[in-house]
């Protein structure tokens, strides 16, 4: 059975990487079948042949878990289409004031509108 999968290459803790098609019994670093392109996390650079590699799905390769989300997100020239994720993390003190404040505005908001119901 043939794999679409990653080929890991480059020094220890900056990975590089190749999109390669192999048979799914030989270790990671072997020869491959075909050599379809590479990918850095680093910088998110990456360089695919999706025409061959949509060719190799159709003739019964299996692509990865990582290469599928490639693949998915990979323009008609072949590089990647990298969306930096705009939502910023808090930590569980920052989530709980954030909490705070809105429940306080809320309140006080509510005040507001019992008040100018009062009044009319």
């Amino acid at each position: 059975m043939l794999k679409i999968r990653l080929k890991r290459l480059g020094a220890k803790k900056a990975p590089t990487y190749r999109v390669i098609v192999i048979n799914s019994t030989t270790k990671r670093e072997g020869r491959p079948v075909e050599e379809l392109g590479y990918y850095n996390p680093k910088t998110k650079e990456m360089k695919l042949n999706k025409e061959s590699a949509e060719a190799w799905v159709k003739k019964g390769a299996q692509p990865t878990d990582t290469v599928k989300y490639l693949m998915a997100n990979c323009n008609a020239d072949g590089s990647l289409n990298y969306k930096k994720k705009e939502a910023v993390k808090l930590s569980k003190k920052a989530l709980a004031k954030k909490a705070a404040e809105e429940e306080a505005k809320s309140a006080e908001e509510a005040k507001a509108t019992e008040s100018s119901d009062e009044q009319a």
